[in-house]
């Protein structure tokens, strides 16, 4: 398919909310405030922001580079830019498997987001004691039924929209969402922070404390604010890099990779402004994990004046997070057929609608029917899917991507150069290029070698 007959998006900022769609998920609001809390509230964020800009932007550019210049999606976009007789187009393979795996059992967490969302609006949380939230949770984990129901919604309605296009489909409902999103974390983050007590909560969240960043141990602070920083952006498998491939050339990509990470942080911080202070201002701990999101929140939403309408907004807006994620890794899944395949668009939907409806089911089934099934090592199957496409699949593909654009053995810095700074905004200085290539593989590894660990 030739660049003219490409879809591209019909605007700037339609890129720009789908592309931050694509990286902002549950983890933003879930493990970002508590990861936070734990090393060292301000500490942390400034590490983080460093790694960030670090590593973060840098990656990035290089994804939306390969996407942009080639117009393809991951496999044949190394085709096209990799020289004569190389190997690299072997790790677009690599990418599509990640995302099918990713899909395989976040689909099953964005459909948690939307079971709570229909409990809360529908008052089945209403009466409800402390102990019984979390049996609702249980409840809802032990029941296949409900949560393949959910699962399948989806996972339909994600393809349905992706079947309209890129500007109907993709970039019309992901620019909604995330409208409805940032609008939502605002009311959430003000209504939170408006609580009695909620000030403790912000100070233990914004304020610097050495004490606590010491008690993490200072290299554990670094080591947590490195992960996060490159984890929270979904690097290494290509879900980033087909919307490059939509891209129009009157932009600088650095300039729009530092906008994508800044609405991605923008986020994170503002989810822990509704973490903290609701529970400090309730009396409970909020370093849970994803407990947080479904037994501490609901029981505080529920102590709350309004609280039906708050726990109903809040995961709304969680199913605009989880979703918008889902349909972006879709499109790379159906766009991968269309140039992989020659398949239609068409074709290509219905294929992975079946596929990836199926395939999820394990996931599904691993929490109630198959909860004796442990994959790798004690894990269970969204543990072990998780496992492979976030300590595996994400690390590795990104020291891939860093290599490809720096090496002449790959694309080449100054071709990798040229794409970035083509169109007006922030241009890249190529002074960085030696530390791109030396310094960037190397934290890469690192944070490789720190997850299979």
């Amino acid at each position: 398919m030739s660049e003219n007959k490409r879809e591209t998006f019909g605007t700037r900022i339609g890129f720009l909310l789908v592309s931050a769609g694509c990286a902002i998920g549950v983890g933003n609001v879930w493990k970002f405030p508590y990861i936070t809390g734990q090393n060292g509230g301000a500490i942390f964020v400034l590490f983080y922001l460093f790694f960030l800009i670090l590593m973060g932007i840098p990656v990035m550019t290089m994804e939306l580079a390969v996407g942009r210049a080639s117009r393809k999606s991951t496999l044949q976009g190394y085709k096209v830019l990799e020289k004569n007789g190389s190997k690299w187009h072997i790790h677009g393979w690599f990418c599509l498997a990640g995302n099918y795996l990713l899909m395989m059992y976040y689909t099953t967490v964005s459909g948690w987001m939307l079971s709570y969302f229909f409990k809360f609006s529908t008052g089945k949380f209403e009466g409800v004691d402390p102990a019984g939230v979390g049996e609702i949770f249980n409840r809802m984990l032990a029941s296949p039924v409900e949560m393949a129901v959910f699962m399948a919604i989806n996972v339909i309605l994600g393809f349905v929209i992706l079947s309209m296009g890129v500007q109907k489909g993709l970039e019309r409902v992901n620019s909604f969402m995330m409208a409805g999103l940032l609008l939502l974390i605002l009311i959430l983050a003000v209504r939170s922070m408006t609580l009695n007590g909620a000030s403790g909560g912000v100070r233990f969240y914004l304020l610097p404390d050495w004490e606590r960043a010491k008690e993490a141990g200072i290299t554990q602070v670094i080591s947590a604010a490195m992960n996060q920083a490159f984890f929270s952006l979904s690097l290494g498998i290509g879900s980033v890099e087909i919307f490059g491939s939509y891209m129009s050339k009157d932009n600088s990509i650095t300039g729009e990779a530092i906008r994508i990470c800044a609405l991605d942080t923008f986020v994170a911080l503002t989810a822990g402004l509704i973490v903290f202070p609701a529970c400090f201002s309730f009396g409970v701990s909020p370093e849970q994990g994803p407990s947080l999101i479904f037994v501490t929140l609901p029981m505080i939403f529920l102590n709350m004046p309004g609280g039906r309408i708050w726990g109903s907004m809040f995961f709304i807006f969680m199913t605009f997070a989880s979703f918008s994620t889902v349909t972006a890794v879709f499109e790379n899944i159906v766009a991968s057929m269309c140039d992989n395949l020659g398949w239609t668009r068409t074709r290509s939907v219905i294929f992975n609608l079946i596929f990836v409806l199926t395939a999820s089911l394990p996931c599904v089934l691993g929490f109630n029917i198959w909860s004796g099934l442990h994959l790798i090592g004690e894990r269970n199957v969204l543990d072990s899917e998780d496992f492979i496409v976030s300590n595996i699949l994400l690390p590795s593909g990104a020291l891939i991507f860093i290599l490809f654009c720096t090496l002449k053995a790959g694309w080449g810095s100054e071709n990798y150069l040229k794409e970035v700074n083509t169109g007006k905004g922030i241009r890249l200085s190529g002074s960085l290029i030696p530390f791109f290539r030396v310094v960037l593989p190397v934290l890469g590894l690192i944070i490789l070698i720190d997850g299979l660990l």
